[in-house]
């Protein structure tokens, strides 16, 4: 006998957050399944702030938009076979023209105008290929992946991507005009 197998929508993974046995787990929802993800460590953590900060500061110097950090929960697919994905993104800006009011305590249902993911050891490549994917897909214009042992960032957009280097400038494009940040200013020294 063949049991079909049940996916989670993104209500349904909301509410199941919520319980007890999920206080102090970072998960996500992937295709409709609860994926469990590894806690990020120290130089995770400083390097997310050193990018989110300067990110911060831009947008809200220039009145662009609203910033989260922390792993905000994005609604990045919904699907009628409740097939959903909600992903966690360390950085994330939205524009004023897809969020004009504060975010309220639930998940987030636009997609960011940037992403940026901060590379773990637990993180594994097809997975972060398959974030990328849905980003793009979802109407995120620019995602930055950041390699911390390597010193380098991925650029990838509906154009393409590209790997930028220490000395490389790392740019807002059309998403953030007049953001720069040499890249390797992005990393603890």
């Amino acid at each position: 006998m063949v049991v079909d197998k049940q996916f989670i929508s993104a209500e349904k993974f909301l509410e199941l957050v919520e319980q007890p046995q999920y206080v102090d787990r970072v998960v996500e929802l992937v295709e409709g399944e609860i994926v469990e993800m590894s806690l990020p460590g120290g130089e995770h953590g400083e390097i997310l702030m050193l990018i989110a900060s300067k990110i911060a500061n831009f947008v809200y110097e220039n009145s662009l938009g609203r910033v989260t950090s922390g792993d905000t929960g994005f609604i990045l697919e919904r699907s009628l076979d409740g097939r959903d994905t909600v992903r966690g993104i360390d950085i994330a800006f939205v524009s004023f023209a897809k969020a004009p009011n504060p975010f309220v305590s639930k998940l987030v249902d636009v997609p960011p105008d940037l992403a940026v993911e901060v590379i773990s050891p637990s993180n594994e490549a097809a997975d972060i290929r398959l974030k990328v994917l849905q980003l793009l897909n979802a109407g995120t214009s620019l995602v930055w992946v950041v390699y911390p042992v390597n010193r380098i960032v991925d650029v990838h957009s509906a154009f393409g991507a590209e790997t930028l280097y220490e000395n490389d400038t790392l740019s807002g494009g059309d998403v953030l005009p007049g953001f720069e940040i040499r890249v390797g200013d992005i990393f603890p020294t």
